[in-house]
């Protein structure tokens, strides 16, 4: 898969999900999109639209998805969230 999402942004909008997001006790939510660690804190996840990623080892990730619309959904909220998070640091 090419890299479709830069680092900078996915980590921005995990960062934005851990100050600003609603804990569910299985991670942060905001705007539908959950952020969440695994045990030692070394793979960063963010889930939702039916889609789980998986971000960690030199930076790179991995979208689990069904379908192209759940892609297509999960991209929009993740730019979505990076749009408040730009404007909220503007």
């Amino acid at each position: 898969m090419k890299n479709e999402i830069c680092s900078k942004t996915i980590l921005t909008v995990f960062e934005y999900i851990q100050q600003h997001g609603e804990d569910t006790g299985q991670g942060k939510l905001c705007s539908g999109i959950l952020a969440f660690t695994d045990f030692d804190c070394y793979t960063l996840y963010l889930q939702g639209s039916g889609v789980t990623m998986r971000f960690g080892f030199h930076n790179s990730y991995h979208l689990d998805y069904e379908q192209q619309s759940q892609k297509n959904d999960f991209l929009k909220k993740i730019n979505l969230i990076y749009n408040q998070a730009i404007k909220r640091h503007s």
